[in-house]
């Protein structure tokens, strides 16, 4: 700092120049307000009237293929026939891929067992249809072993972290073992022969199983595994 009228070179602080005696003004210097470290507005809701529109639009169309199956079907045939198997799996096929959709998060853990169930419901619908005998001793339990697998590998890979890799190693043997189940009630219902191709699957995956098993005690091998698949 200098004075203004002799230059002189002044100390901090001083009031008036030592030399000439001529006061010392100093501007007053605006600092910059200290900015906050987050944002004072509240964040506004976003708006899903688009999302709901499309979904009101498919909904529709859902419905209009379903509904014109029916009419065509018992003006062709004076029965529901065919159309019930078809308007069904529009109606199996919205629950699948609209239902979710409705909801802000998409919990699995809900909406998966209402998918299986949804998907036995209409396996049983075509079974009394067809006048078959298969969905108590082939369709159900596949369903139920399939829905099962499905819920235990999503719950592990969203709630699970530690051991995750073990745990997967022993999913993945479970559903080698599972194609034996599949060919066991595939056999008792349709009669046909064992070990066709059920033996060959659960050999492989076994052996992924036993692999992903040991690599779980490995640290290198199990760093290796996460880096490349990120689980």
């Amino acid at each position: 700092m200098y004075c203004v009228y002799c230059g002189v070179r002044l100390q901090d602080g001083v009031t008036e120049c030592p030399l000439c005696h001529t006061e010392v003004q100093v501007a007053p210097v605006k600092r910059p307000a200290e900015e906050a470290p987050y944002s004072r507005k509240y964040p506004q809701p976003e708006k899903q009237s688009g999302k709901y529109l499309v979904l009101g639009l498919v909904t529709i169309i859902f419905a209009a293929v379903a509904l014109s199956c029916l009419i065509f079907c018992l003006k062709s045939r004076g029965e529901v026939g065919w159309s019930g198997i078809a308007a069904l799996g529009m109606a199996l096929g919205w629950v699948w891929l609209v239902l979710p959709l409705l909801f802000s998060r998409w919990k699995p853990m809900i909406f998966l067992p209402i998918d299986f169930a949804c998907l036995a419901g209409y396996l049983l619908y075509i079974c009394v249809n067809t006048g078959g005998h298969w969905f108590l001793s082939f369709a159900f339990p596949v369903t139920m072993i399939a829905g099962i697998l499905t819920l235990a590998g999503v719950a592990m890979m969203r709630y699970i972290v530690q051991g995750r890799l073990r745990l997967m190693s022993l999913l993945v043997i479970a559903i080698g073992l599972s194609f034996m189940l599949v060919e066991f009630f595939q056999h008792i219902t349709f009669r046909t022969p064992m070990f066709v191709w059920s033996l060959y699957c659960m050999i492989a995956f076994c052996m992924i199983g036993l692999f992903l098993f040991v690599a779980s005690f490995i640290p290198s091998l199990r760093a290796a595994l996460r880096r490349s698949f990120f689980f």
